[in-house]
C-alpha cells in the first residue's frame, strides 16, 4: 500500500499484508505491524501522544529500546505540529531522529472516522538529526468489541530489508508494551480527582 492509499484503512476487514514489509515500486521499503490491544480505545492511544511528555514516559512504551524522547513545540495534550526527538535501538544499532506530527485530514477523509471506528490516527514524518525526511508513518487504531486494532503503516526511503524487518519487530514489541500498560494509567492519570 502507498500512502496516497491510506483511506484503504478506512475499509471493513483487513488489507493483504497487516503484517510484513515489501518493497514497494516506487522504491519505499513498506512495514505494516498489526496488534491487537484489549482494553484500550483508540482515544487512550490518542491521548498517550499527549501525555508522552519525557523521557521516562517515552521509555514506559519500550523498556529495552527507548534511551531518550524529547518534544519541540509539544504541550500537554497537543501533539499535532510537534517534533518528538528520539534515540532508541533499531535492529541492534542507535537510531536518532525526530518524528514530525501531522493532521491526519492531510492523508485520510476523516469524515469517514466515525462509520469506520477509527479512534486514533496518529501520522508523522520521520526524520535525520539533520531534518532530512526519511519515512513516513501511521498509526491507525480501529475500536473494536474487545479493545481495539493498532495497525502501523510505515513508508521507509532508502532502507533495506534488515531495515524493514528492526522496524517491524519493534513497532509490534512496543505496541505490545502500550498495550499492557495503557488502559490502566489512563484511567489512573484521567480519573476525576
Amino acid at each position: 500500500m502507498f500512502i496516497e492509499e491510506a483511506n484503504k484503512l478506512l475499509e471493513p476487514g483487513y488489507l493483504p499484508m497487516e503484517t510484513g514489509y515489501q518493497r514497494l515500486s516506487n522504491g519505499q521499503m513498506y512495514v505494516a505491524v498489526l496488534v491487537r490491544m484489549p482494553r484500550c480505545k483508540g482515544k487512550m492511544v490518542d491521548w498517550w501522544f499527549g501525555y508522552m511528555g519525557d523521557t521516562e514516559k517515552y521509555k514506559l512504551w519500550h523498556p529495552k529500546d527507548h534511551i531518550s524522547g524529547e518534544w519541540e513545540n509539544w504541550s500537554p495534550g497537543n501533539y499535532i505540529g510537534a517534533t518528538h526527538v528520539i534515540k532508541e535501538y533499531m535492529g541492534g544499532e542507535i537510531m536518532k531522529g525526530k518524528a514530525y506530527f501531522r493532521d491526519p485530514s492531510e492523508f485520510f477523509d476523516t469524515s469517514r472516522f466515525d462509520e469506520a471506528k477509527v479512534g486514533a490516527a496518529i501520522c508523522a514524518d520521520g526524520r535525520s538529526e539533520e531534518n532530512v525526511q526519511r519515512a513516513q508513518l501511521i498509526h491507525f487504531a480501529r475500536d473494536t468489541e474487545f479493545g481495539c486494532e493498532m495497525r502501523s503503516c510505515f513508508w521507509l526511503f532508502h532502507a533495506d530489508e534488515a531495515r524493514g524487518a528492526a522496524v517491524m519487530k519493534h513497532c509490534y514489541e512496543e505496541m505490545g508494551y502500550l498495550a499492557d500498560f495503557l488502559p490502566d494509567l489512563y484511567v489512573k492519570e484521567t480519573a476525576i480527582k
